[in-house]
């Protein structure tokens, strides 16, 4: 299925286009954000991390950005076809494919845990006894997922879920206002005792790396974003880049300090599962599930986009034929990816379980990808003559940026990997838990 560049005046704005990007950053990561200070060490530590890496995530951003006007390219593998060629697209669309198949999983995952916790929350000697039907795991993902995320994901273009974005941005938002409200109303008396200044090891520091490149993960809708703005070109989407990251530094930081002042050491993974239950903590909930229905359908758009790509490339499809096929098997392939990713998240009870694998790819779509192709691209401009040769300088330095990004996001993968590896062999538990721990956690009076 091929996707084109809209026409001018056709499209986004730069201000919509950007609540885009934010209702795609903002994910499962902010749930535990607050956890994360604690593993990395405290605040200063891990805003410190954070600052440095979001440099090269923004980066990135206009890396992809750039690259793509120089052949109009709509997705992020037609980006790296047109830099790098066929084979490492091939290899870019079968890693955006994964990523965006885990991340789905995962927002399932997130979906009937917000149910569980609204369940546990309104009626806890119902839940935790003789649960009816519609209060099981199983019916609330299956069953909302058909009502509030069908709908949104057969669409061709990105920009038909910009409204739906507004309301996902908007539980967010509700989320970090509920958790700084209650810091600064807290009782004295129930101050952490504990409360982390600097890491146990300094090997720690690195924990928090893959929690960050899962957070601040948007550069697989980047290009679609950009090919649907009504003005295409880097000015204006610099102006959409400036506040969607704006907006996500907001509400990861104020989340992740207030959070973690006001529970220190014994902050839960899940933010939502360290508060008594209330009303407000109840609508959070509910805000955060709505917030998941409505970024599922983009990562669905970018990985079926991806989908296409190695499929028309191993069929050796005909641009007529793809453009004749395209609306069978843009619906058939939607069909197949919701069903399979319901099943799976059915039997996949833990967010830990693709956490680690999402952070990987995360490394290779950040920085390897976008590195190579800014290299690339550097390196054909070199080779164009002499009339390049009064920037030649810039070029070198520019080359050098992406040698650096292709190193950072080898190790970065190399370390996410190993850490992976490392939890698995001490059994390390996983972020979330399921109902049945909620239950024993939050026992009825």
């Amino acid at each position: 299925m091929g996707l084109h560049v809209l026409s001018p005046n056709v499209g986004s704005s730069w201000f919509s286009s950007s609540f885009l990007m934010v209702n795609e950053a903002l994910g499962g990561a902010l749930f535990n954000f607050p956890a994360a200070y604690d593993q990395a060490g405290g605040v200063v530590v891990a805003i410190s991390i954070q600052s440095i890496f979001l440099v090269f995530i923004v980066a990135a951003i206009m890396i992809l950005a750039y690259c793509s006007d120089l052949s109009d390219a709509a997705t992020y593998q037609d980006v790296v076809l047109s830099v790098c060629g066929k084979k490492t697209q091939t290899g870019a669309a079968i890693c955006l494919f994964c990523y965006c198949f885990g991340a789905c999983i995962t927002f399932l995952i997130i979906i009937g845990d917000q149910w569980e916790e609204f369940f546990l929350f309104v009626s806890e000697e119902t839940y935790c006894h003789g649960r009816p039907v519609y209060m099981d795991r199983r019916f609330t993902i299956v069953v909302t997922s058909i009502l509030f995320i069908l709908p949104l994901c057969f669409p061709k273009r990105i920009d038909f879920l910009t409204y739906a974005s507004f309301v996902g941005v908007a539980g967010i938002l509700y989320l970090m206002v509920i958790v700084a409200v209650k810091y600064f109303l807290q009782d004295p008396s129930d101050k952490p005792t504990y409360v982390k200044t600097k890491p146990d090891n300094w090997m720690d520091i690195f924990l928090v790396i893959p929690e960050i490149c899962f957070a601040y993960q948007c550069h697989v809708s980047i290009i679609p974003i950009y090919s649907c703005m009504e003005k295409r070109n880097l000015k204006e989407f610099s102006k959409t880049v400036s506040v969607a990251m704006v907006l996500c530094v907001l509400f990861y930081t104020v989340t992740g300090i207030l959070g973690y002042l006001q529970f220190g050491h014994r902050i839960t993974s899940d933010i939502i599962l360290s508060f008594d239950p209330d009303t407000t903590v109840v609508i959070a909930v509910v805000l955060i599930a709505v917030k998941t229905y409505t970024t599922y359908p983009i990562l669905l758009f970018c990985g079926r986009a991806a989908f296409d790509s190695v499929w028309n490339t191993a069929l050796r499809l005909t641009p007529e034929v793809i453009e004749q096929r395209e609306r069978k098997m843009r619906i058939s392939a939607t069909l197949v990816w919701f069903t399979i990713t319901v099943a799976l998240a059915i039997f996949i009870p833990n967010i830990g379980v693709v956490i680690e694998f999402l952070g990987a790819c995360s490394a290779l779509l950040i920085f390897i990808f976008p590195g190579m192709c800014l290299m690339k691209s550097m390196l054909d401009k070199q080779d164009k003559g002499p009339e390049f040769q009064t920037n030649s300088n810039r070029i070198k330095f520019l080359i050098f940026v992406g040698c650096a990004f292709i190193t950072l996001g080898a190790f970065i993968f190399g370390l996410i990997v190993s850490q992976a590896i490392q939890k698995d062999i001490h059994g390390t538990k996983s972020i979330r838990k399921k109902g049945g721990y909620l239950c024993m956690a939050k026992p009825g009076p």
